[in-house]
């Protein structure tokens, strides 16, 4: 049985930093811990689990049962010439894997370096940045299965993954609870450098002869001066997603906005920056009371110390509304609201 503890408070729990307490909460350090939960009383209520709260906002007091996912462990399963697999546990910190895999010259997941959250919560975002998305390096997801008490396992093509989306944010959604995630990676990198800053911010720095480390110390130098440290300032990072639009469309919108930027996809899709919409609707750096949109970062809604999360969430609504006012767009939340 696993120890429950009753108004837990989970302002440490999540990166906003809201003041709200979990009517049940458990931690678990291994799989093993989980094989009948589903006999206890707190299961009918249903659960959510719990990594870094990284990208979650709570508007609420949640009746779920919150269990909280600290699997550790980093095993090397098999290696050849070219790759390495590694079995990561679901409760290791997501920044602390990536140094891991430098250190020991693993490539592939370098330029998602500084990702706030853990292991397990990166296949459910398909976490991305720079270029780059968790997916082409996951081989294999394994789960809990609560209700039917056994193992489930899902390859890389099982998780139907999209831009920041996965089949655990659907059809699994709050059924399934992952606890390891196996990792093919390279021995020999191939670096992605023409994405966003990182190659300015490589010539900033000086360097001469790329590796993963240099290319990780470019990553986390522009995060770091464009977002917020959620332990100073509450937020989730990136609470938009980038919206995607045919070329046509594309054009048309440049006709109207001469100065709208644009990521041309593979397929011929353009992808647009949230930031540059939610900023020329003047949203960059409002704030009201105690939450608002970060001064620097138009993607980034913060708390300043003491917001509830209903106004968070409100204001998320303002902005989808008004960027598909001016543009005829529709955004998407990256961000969880529970």
């Amino acid at each position: 049985m696993l120890p429950v503890q009753h108004h837990y408070p989970l302002y440490e729990l999540n990166t906003f930093g809201m003041k709200v307490y979990a009517a049940h909460f458990s931690t678990f350090t291994d799989a093993a811990a989980l094989t009948d939960i589903d006999t206890q009383p707190e299961f009918s209520k249903g659960f959510k689990v719990l990594g870094g709260g990284s990208n979650m906002l709570f508007t609420g007091n949640p009746g779920q049962w919150i269990l909280h996912n600290r699997i550790k462990g980093i095993r090397l399963l098999q290696e050849d010439a070219q790759q390495v697999w590694l079995e990561v546990g679901a409760g290791e910190l997501w920044h602390e894997f990536v140094l891991y895999c430098i250190h020991h010259h693993y490539a592939g997941v370098e330029n998602l370096s500084l990702i706030p959250g853990t292991v397990g919560a990166a296949p459910i975002q398909n976490i991305g940045a720079y270029g780059v998305e968790v997916r082409e390096v996951i081989d294999t997801v394994h789960c809990w299965h609560p209700q039917e008490r056994r193992s489930v396992s899902f390859s890389n093509a099982d998780c139907h993954f999209g831009y920041r989306d996965s089949i655990f944010k659907h059809d699994w959604k709050d059924q399934l609870i992952i606890t390891h995630v196996v990792f093919r990676l390279s021995k020999t990198p191939d670096f992605r450098i023409s994405y966003g800053q990182i190659g300015r911010e490589l010539e900033l720095m000086g360097v001469k002869e790329l590796s993963l480390e240099k290319v990780s110390e470019a990553v986390i130098r522009i995060r770091k001066s464009k977002l917020p440290d959620p332990a100073e300032i509450g937020n989730a990072g990136s609470f938009f997603k980038n919206p995607e639009v045919t070329e046509e469309r594309y054009r048309q919108l440049q006709q109207q906005f001469p100065g709208l930027p644009g990521f041309t996809l593979p397929g011929g899709r353009v992808k647009l920056p949230a930031a540059w919409l939610i900023e020329q609707c003047g949203w960059k750096g409002y704030r009201q009371d105690d939450y608002g949109v970060h001064q620097h970062q138009a993607l980034v809604l913060v708390n300043y110390g003491q917001a509830r999360g209903q106004d968070i969430a409100l204001l998320s609504s303002k902005i989808l509304t008004s960027v598909a006012q001016k543009f005829d767009i529709s955004l998407e939340r990256e961000v969880q609201i529970c």
